[in-house]
């Protein structure tokens, strides 16, 4: 645990960004709480990234305010999305578009 000094007010720092465990470090060291009300378990969290925070960074509040950070749902709510080709497709190539198709009115002589 790090000692800061006692002074009425501290400037809230930046957490977006940083994993779970790290943000608890760093606002212990800046003299701020944490709570994170989308995480029952956020003593437990350590991968997880903050992806918000109020009050934002360099507000100044009361030493032992609490600080609110939001984490990123990771894999647990579909994260990336779905991967699925979408159209339009694109043109088919290659040695087929090179030939003409049998039966065409307008072939070319050769």
């Amino acid at each position: 645990m790090r000692i800061t000094p006692k002074t009425p007010e501290v400037r809230v720092p930046r957490l977006v960004g940083l994993m779970a465990v790290d943000a608890r470090e760093t606002a212990e060291a800046r003299g701020v709480l944490l709570a994170a009300p989308d995480r029952p378990d956020f003593h437990r969290t350590v991968v997880d990234y903050v992806v918000r925070q109020f009050p934002q960074p360099g507000a100044e509040v009361p030493r032992g305010a609490v600080v609110t950070v939001w984490f990123d749902l990771g894999d647990a709510e579909g994260g990336a999305g779905v991967r699925e080709p979408r159209p339009p497709l694109p043109p088919s190539g290659g040695l087929r578009r090179e030939l003409d198709q049998p039966g065409d009115p307008f072939e070319v002589l050769r």
